[in-house]
């Protein structure tokens, strides 16, 4: 069986494009446990993470042709952004994800930020996926994917502040979470 390596992730991708079954499966297992994370990053519901990752891989395996190899983890990163792109795409057609604009100045938070460094990885990762479908929308975009409020903002058809005071709302959200858990 083929493996995913980077001294043959060319000649994968070349199996792939030519429609070989091993090659989709190798591809398919080498990635999955790594895209279900990054989609259940933003869909909260199990049955839905299935459904998004299926979409995912329909468009990965039907858009093969359009990848550029630009070298060691230029596949990985154009998985996870088709991913990322269903997910989204899933919850903006189940109309899931709610944005309120809110007209005052966001002040930061004036209590001490909680301590994250006892808590479990997996606790804060399931506390993250706990937020409101919006507010882990932002939450994972901003902080996970670097993105920047003009970017969610024209990603997700809103306003920059709306992405701005979204992020605000989940932060202390996720802060209050975690102070219930330390406590």
């Amino acid at each position: 069986m083929l493996s995913a390596t980077a001294d043959n992730e060319q000649q994968l991708i070349a199996l792939v494009r030519k429609g070989e079954p091993t090659a989709l499966r190798t591809v398919y297992s080498a990635y999955i446990r790594y895209l279900t994370a990054v989609c259940c990053r933003y869909i909260g519901n199990n049955e839905d993470v299935r459904d998004v990752l299926q979409d995912s891989f329909l468009k990965i395996f039907s858009e093969i042709a359009s990848f550029e190899y630009r070298g060691k983890g230029s596949l990985k990163a154009w998985l996870t952004k088709i991913t990322v792109n269903e997910s989204l795409k899933f919850l903006q057609r189940s109309k899931r994800i709610k944005f309120v604009e809110i007209s005052e100045q966001i002040h930061e938070l004036s209590e001490p930020e909680p301590d994250i460094d006892s808590l479990p990885a997996q606790t804060l990762f399931e506390l993250i996926r706990s937020l409101p479908d919006g507010y882990r929308t932002i939450f994972n975009l901003y902080v996970i994917e670097n993105r920047s409020h003009k970017e969610i903002a024209a990603l997700l058809n809103i306003k920059e502040s709306t992405s701005a005071s979204q992020l605000h709302r989940a932060k202390s959200l996720l802060a209050s979470r975690i102070k219930q858990y330390n406590n």
